[in-house]
């Protein structure tokens, strides 16, 4: 399992190993049971909660392999909300499809790659770049970054018989979602982030907390999740609140004020870059991470970007969580070679490792069409010979060899559904310069 860590490492598995550590101040008043969630007047319900107690598709391989050379196409956001995950993302596959051809391609034939902007979900930008790419003749597209993104397009991509490989969708809602076995991501289930980020909050003491989150799938789903392991992890329902807002409301201004009403000790911001409003908010009115609150943020927010975007310090002290694996020096020099300006390296292993899984699955399947690809990607992962890297993995699979694929970000042993079944998730936190620093590693299973 190849987990490093800087630091101290937690194992969790299952929401019964969260634990309460320490106490923390009673908040001067009690306020009255809160409902679990609050809607902005005039914005829309939350989305429902989604089930995840299914058999998820499975991708049959055809009849005729296809030996033309490997074609990715990336969705991947160089504009909109999630732009600051675009470069390490974009940097991650680069490196991936030169390694792969400096290795010999796949399939004797080198890989190409056609890149594409995924945009947001204000554009449509997304239906754009998969049209051309897939006019273009791509067999797998790497991406959306956005949950709500690839749940705009996947349907026509699955359609096409083209794989749908994210780097970084989180939301539960993919679980069960039929698309015919053609979809896969290397980023863990917001089921195990909660996890992560429950116990991020829990080990500082908190004993009320409020929840903040965008009502998108990614949004409300992991939302949700945190709110179970907070009380799994002996947090009354009462002391909980979770606020459901508009990411594209002019002002957040109610929701905050909703939150310091609560009177929490610790307030996730589950969001993208309208996270920046709602934190300068937050400290106007005096609960800001700079102001003493226990703050936390996720994937969506938790970048260098979102210091950019507000005061010097006010972001002094705020935690939060996004997948992420000691991926060691010399991968980030691969990445800096690269793109020598990437300030931030969220999804940068997961996007590698999209690329390789599925070189890999076209080797073992002996063939680039996206259906038979799809129908490998899980064997590639799992219960075979262990190997690292792709040349390794492609010489063991023309001997003959079963293989499973552990990458930069680690053990990936993708389950039923095509995504990791074990989540290692960076613990950041702000410095005073607005700046991220990764200090520990949180290891959850499924």
């Amino acid at each position: 399992m190849k987990h490093v860590s800087l630091g101290r490492t937690f194992a969790v598995v299952g929401i019964a190993a969260l634990a309460v550590a320490g106490c923390s101040s009673e908040p001067a008043e009690e306020s009255a049971a809160p409902e679990e969630t609050t809607t902005t007047e005039g914005a829309a319900a939350p989305a429902e909660e989604v089930s995840t107690d299914c058999e998820p598709p499975q991708a049959t391989a055809g009849a005729t392999p296809d030996t033309s050379p490997l074609k990715f196409g990336t969705l991947l956001p160089e504009t909109g909300t999630l732009a600051f995950l675009g470069p390490p993302e974009i940097a991650g596959v680069q490196i991936a499809v030169n390694e792969i051809n400096e290795a010999g391609g796949v399939l004797g034939a080198p890989v190409e790659l056609v890149t594409g902007d995924s945009g947001d979900t204000t554009t449509d930008a997304a239906n754009t770049t998969v049209d051309r790419e897939l006019a273009e003749g791509v067999d797998v597209i790497v991406g959306a970054a956005s949950s709500a993104v690839s749940l705009k397009v996947i349907d026509k991509i699955a359609s096409a018989g083209v794989v749908m490989f994210s780097p970084a969708n989180t939301s539960d809602q993919f679980v069960c979602y039929p698309e015919d076995g053609m979809y896969f991501r290397t980023a863990p289930t917001d089921v195990l982030q909660a996890q992560a980020l429950a116990q991020l909050i829990t080990q500082d003491g908190a004993q009320r907390v409020a929840v903040m989150a965008l009502n998108d799938p990614y949004g409300t789903g992991l939302a949700a999740n945190t709110v179970k392991d907070l009380e799994a992890a002996g947090i009354a329902s009462d002391q909980i609140t979770k606020i459901i807002y508009d990411p594209n409301a002019q002002s957040f201004n109610a929701e905050v004020d909703q939150v310091k009403e609560f009177n929490p000790d610790a307030v996730a911001v589950i969001g993208f870059e309208e996270s920046a409003k709602i934190l300068t908010r937050m400290h106007e009115v005096g609960i800001g991470p700079s102001d003493g609150m226990l703050v936390y943020g996720t994937d969506g927010n938790m970048g260098n970007a979102l210091g950019e975007g507000v005061a010097p310090g006010l972001l002094e002290g705020m935690k939060g969580t996004t997948p992420l694996t000691d991926v060691g020096d010399e991968f980030e020099g691969r990445l800096l070679a690269a793109d020598p300006a990437l300030v931030d390296f969220n999804y940068a292993g997961e996007s590698y490792d999209a690329i390789v899984v599925s070189a890999l699955a076209a080797e073992q399947a002996g063939s680039t069409a996206g259906v038979d690809i799809a129908a490998n990607i899980i064997g590639v992962t799992r219960d075979g010979t262990k190997c690292t890297t792709f040349a390794q993995c492609r010489d063991l699979l023309a001997a003959g060899e079963d293989i499973d694929y552990d990458g930069v970000t680690g053990e990936l042993a993708f389950g039923p559904a095509g995504e990791p079944s074990v989540g290692s998730y960076g613990s950041l936190v702000f410095g005073p310069d607005n700046t991220l620093e990764t200090t520990d590693y949180i290891v959850v299973e499924g």
